[in-house]
């Protein structure tokens, strides 16, 4: 890199090989990852405690699924890009995850360069909206 600092990434799945697929292909990425949860709840611990910029959550986890738990952190930190990611293409839980503040969803299985793309539209998106709002 030149200076610039990479975007932080947590990584929210419960299933631990998932966890590991993500992190080798954020690897080499722009992206950082600067930690990883298996539960809703530890997501939400994480994202405050490491305040990463982007957040990439499995919808359906024990102990608080991705929904809730993208809900919380979107109350909480509503600049933070969330991207979803889910076995299911259900239509209702795609919606459900825009209308909570999702700004991408992936479907499993998927491969680097899906996930590459999307979380490269949330995060230049997201940077889009805040750089174009007025200064307060």
């Amino acid at each position: 890199m030149t200076g610039k600092s990479r975007p932080s990434i947590l990584i929210v799945d419960d299933n631990d090989l998932m966890r590991s697929l993500m992190r080798c292909m954020l690897r080499d990425s722009e992206y950082e990852v600067i930690g990883e949860a298996r539960n809703g709840v530890a997501a939400l611990e994480l994202a405050e405690r490491l305040r990463p910029q982007i957040i990439c959550m499995d919808l359906v986890m024990p102990e608080m699924n991705g929904l809730e738990a993208l809900q919380a952190i979107k109350a909480r930190h509503p600049e933070m890009v969330v991207v979803m990611l889910t076995g299911s293409a259900s239509v209702d839980d795609v919606r459900a995850s825009i209308q909570n503040g999702a700004s991408g969803f992936i479907v499993k299985p998927f491969n680097a360069g899906k996930m590459l793309d999307t979380v490269d539209r949330a995060w230049r998106a997201a940077r889009q909206t805040t750089s174009s709002q007025p200064a307060a």
